[in-house]
């Protein structure tokens, strides 16, 4: 039987206790560091730890895997800490479609990817001499939203920009992707695509707290006029949320036609979780700034499942379980490969 193994961070917890949920081997690639937070669980089999996640490629660590039969799932710190090119040259299965993470690294694929699954999407800026409205500067890559920052113009946005520079954040406008910053509610939705059964699940909505960003919203106007300072996106929390009934039809047609564009796009397609996040404006129209194309932090509000997650299943099913189950079915009818890239 195959085993579930993952980086020790992110939803590293939910993960493995949906593993162990589904009567699983659970291994933790782990960094020294961390080894006091993770020996805590005892759903956790095995701990190998490691100085740094991208020795996760080392023979050593690629042994024991290999060795346990394991699935490595991605999230999000797989691709914050390792290049593309790593992540594509793992050697134990991936759950999911590994090289799709390669388009949700990179803005210029990512945008095609949205276009091309019919999502609206906010206009991206082609230089920041085009600044002329309320702009969001983003860095490429699963950065949580650190070092991003809004600006209206050039001279705002060089500012901004040498700033981030001198932090070491950033080497230049290369490392920034502009797009026009849409005003609404934030929501995350969450989905799973089984591509052994062809049926998308929408699993779950959430709404991440962002710091300072929400700490300057408490501060009165006057009193931040003159503030030398760049608001940071940094994402410090979720929180649920449930949508109203009549938006969920189109909620399911969104991610109906991710999944159909990831098919054509980036072979064999979108399987597993995904999130496509955005904003409802106020006639109720979402749209999507960004994908995430593995699951997110978010679902871990929702360890003993959602109000969406509950219409499907009869069990409490985190998408950590749901990914379990997944690899279990998939194990017994000898189709893992179906499931993995």
């Amino acid at each position: 039987m195959a085993s579930v193994a993952t980086l020790g961070s992110h939803c590293a917890l939910q993960v493995l206790k949906g593993a162990k949920d589904e009567g699983l081997k659970t291994l933790l690639v782990c960094e020294k560091k961390r080894e006091r937070l993770y020996k805590r669980f005892d759903f956790i089999d095995e701990l190998i730890l490691v100085d740094a996640f991208e020795e996760v490629l080392d023979k050593k660590c690629t042994t024991i895997l290999e060795k346990n039969n394991s699935v490595l799932i991605p999230h999000g710190t797989l691709i914050a800490q390792m290049t593309t090119k790593q992540i594509e040259s793992i050697k134990i299965p991936v759950f999911g479609n590994k090289w799709i993470l390669r388009w949700e690294s990179d803005r210029k694929l990512k945008e095609q990817l949205m276009i091309e699954s019919k999502l609206n999407v906010p206009k991206s800026i082609p230089h920041h001499k085009k600044i002329n409205r309320l702009t969001i500067a983003k860095r490429h890559g699963a950065a949580g939203g650190k070092g991003y920052f809004l600006t209206t113009s050039e001279k705002d946005y060089i500012k901004k920009r040498n700033i981030l520079v001198k932090q070491g954040l950033i080497k230049g406008d290369s490392d920034l992707y502009l797009q026009e910053y849409v005003i609404g509610v934030l929501a995350y939705l969450q989905f799973f695509y089984s591509p052994l059964t062809g049926n998308l699940e929408f699993f779950g909505v959430d709404k991440r707290h962002e710091s300072d960003i929400e700490g300057l919203a408490r501060i009165p106007a006057p009193q931040q006029m003159g503030m030398d300072y760049i608001s940071s996106f940094n994402v410090i929390g979720n929180s649920p949320m449930v949508l109203r009934e009549s938006l969920l039809d189109e909620v399911y047609q969104m991610g109906e036609r991710f999944v159909s564009a990831s098919k054509r796009l980036v072979k064999p397609g979108m399987n597993g979780p995904f999130c496509i996040e955005g904003v409802y404006d106020q006639d109720g129209k979402f749209w999507s700034f960004e994908f995430s194309a593995r699951i997110v932090a978010g679902t871990n509000i929702y360890m003993d499942g959602s109000p969406y997650s509950t219409l499907i299943h009869d069990v409490p099913m985190s998408m950590g379980r749901r990914i379990a189950k997944e690899i279990k079915t998939a194990a017994k009818s000898k189709k893992l490969e179906k499931i993995t890239t």
